[in-house]
């Protein structure tokens, strides 16, 4: 039987294994919605690790990674809710975060893509949303891609519903993905 354990992310092995969970997930996930050649060519194995590490030093948010047994099979990024500009994603991406003064927000979740259906998200986002409720936040907000049905029904099983809110991401070439709030009170 093998064994599953919470590793909150605080090293660079662990800032490379989120990052590489999270290029496999993008492009699991996106083709079709995310234009093909920023898949390719921005979402790589290493981008997201100067954004871990800096938020690991400056403890904007909190990473956190499931391992079975000795293998990362899923990570997560949480903390207080962003709001403002959000220049990691588009120098035009501004979040209105006004209507949930002092919510925690999940601001990714993935899975290795071949071990999805296992049930690791689902425990990766109760632990999530455990440590959120006991850090006193009340409620925990998400954007999730609109024509991502799947990872809408996922957070909908655990309490998440949309509140209406469209957020518009702008990408390269004009295209423009379009992320849907969901809101999960305590």
């Amino acid at each position: 039987m093998s064994e599953l354990r919470f590793v909150d992310a605080c090293t660079e092995a662990h800032f490379f294994a989120m990052s590489a969970i999270h290029c496999r997930g993008w492009r699991a996930a996106y083709p079709g919605y995310v234009p093909d050649d920023y898949l390719q060519e921005v979402v790589t194995e290493t981008r997201w690790i100067p954004f871990f590490r800096e938020d690991y030093a400056t403890k904007r948010c909190n990473g956190i990674l499931l391992y079975e047994d000795e293998v990362p099979v899923a990570c997560c990024t949480y903390g207080p809710i962003r709001t403002g500009p959000s220049p990691r994603q588009s120098a035009e991406l501004v979040i209105d975060s006004s209507a949930y003064p002092g919510f925690g927000e999940v601001i990714s979740l993935y899975t290795e893509p071949a071990r999805t259906g296992c049930g690791f998200g689902s425990r990766l986002l109760e632990e999530v949303l455990r440590r959120l409720k006991d850090g006193g936040y009340p409620g925990c907000v998400l954007f999730v891609l609109r024509e991502n049905e799947g990872a809408r029904r996922f957070y909908a099983r655990h309490g998440f519903a949309w509140d209406g809110t469209v957020q518009e991401v702008p990408f390269p070439h004009g295209m423009v993905c379009r992320d849907l709030r969901y809101v999960n009170c305590f």
